[in-house]
């Protein structure tokens, strides 16, 4: 295994560990966006909740 690494490494030194600090910009950006995308969905269902329970109290 160790041999395989060592020829991987030699036939392109930059993409021999993709995913290990090699990351390319549209996967970073990809990477980010999910991770705002689940941000916003939980304050949005933070606010859904908020909003349930004052429309229960009013009643």
């Amino acid at each position: 295994m160790l041999r395989r690494w060592l020829r991987e490494g030699d036939a392109d030194p930059h993409q021999a560990f993709p995913g290990h600090g090699q990351v390319e910009p549209e996967q970073q950006e990809l990477m980010q966006l999910r991770r705002e995308v689940a941000k916003l969905k939980a304050e949005r269902d933070i606010l859904k909740k908020a909003a349930a329970y004052f429309a229960k109290e009013l009643t």
